[in-house]
């Protein structure tokens, strides 16, 4: 299974790439690591500069075509960016488009927000981000991780680097199905 790590240039949490990156690993799958320019990109730990990491994959009017799931870990300034990046929030959507799995922990909703696939579905995330799901038309919860089977697709969220053990659990269970 090839599993497409959507990230800013710089700004993702490290440990919300790298921990479900060992996950998708263990289970035997292949993660790409897909951002919106060439090169590296720079992970932080909460503010401070973290890993350096080399992208696999840049967007370029690309859809899930090439993936069969899609992460995309948190950090605030990584989703931030990501958002508005007409890509990326093109690339988010074609894996709904397409019913496929999604995975997003922390602030990393805020790029489902603009992607425009939040309504009718619940979901948990960082929880400042409440009040933009909610106006997106979801439905927010303060769960450790909460799997959405509303239609087209499966998405799994979780709150924080805390949750990190179980939304790596439940979305290695729910991408295998």
């Amino acid at each position: 299974m090839r599993i497409a790590f959507l990230t800013a240039p710089e700004g993702v949490e490290e440990v919300e790439l790298t921990e479900p990156w060992k996950a998708a690993l263990e289970a035997g799958w292949n993660p790409q690591l897909v951002s919106t320019e060439p090169g590296q990109v720079q992970a932080f730990d909460h503010l401070d500069k973290a890993g350096r990491f080399t992208v696999d994959h840049v967007l370029a009017g690309d859809t899930s075509d090439a993936f069969d799931a899609l992460v995309l870990p948190g950090g605030v300034a990584n989703p931030d960016a990501l958002r508005m990046n007409e890509r990326a929030v093109g690339f988010i959507r074609s894996f709904f488009d397409a019913g496929k799995p999604v995975a997003a922990i922390c602030h990393a909703p805020w790029t489902l927000v603009e992607a425009e696939v939040v309504r009718g579905r619940t979901l948990t995330s960082w929880p400042s981000l409440a009040t933009d799901i909610r106006n997106a038309g979801g439905t927010w919860v303060d769960e450790e991780v909460h799997v959405c089977h509303a239609a087209p697709g499966t998405l799994v969220t979780s709150r924080k680097p805390d949750d990190l053990e179980a939304f790596c659990a439940a979305f290695v269970k729910e991408f295998a199905a």
